[in-house]
């Protein structure tokens, strides 16, 4: 099971995507656990994920985090995926990272 974790400002516009994601790795039978939270919980929630995602609004902190979760995979998420609530499209990105 690959554990997917979401960072934005507050934790709230993510989890909507969240819910979109859950849905689409559900109907394809990805077997994954996705949890979102704040951007000050990173290095708190992100050092046993598979993957951590940062909303297109918190892009400006990806060295930090780079830096508190060393050896992770961090991405941010796509703009156009994320606008969209496009969980197919998140899934398919985190797919790609992790190499499934």
């Amino acid at each position: 099971m690959r554990k997917i974790v979401l960072l934005c400002n507050a934790g709230m516009s993510t989890s909507m995507l969240m819910k979109k994601m859950k849905g689409y790795a559900e109907q394809s039978n990805y077997d994954c656990e996705i949890q979102a939270y704040a951007l000050a919980e990173a290095q708190n929630v992100g050092q046993t994920a598979d993957i951590v995602l940062l909303g297109p609004q918190v892009r400006y902190a990806l060295n930090t985090v780079k830096t508190q979760l060393p050896g992770q995979i961090i991405e941010v998420i796509d703009m156009a995926a994320y606008g969209m609530l496009d969980g197919k499209k998140v899934i398919e990105q985190v797919k790609n990272a992790l190499g499934d």
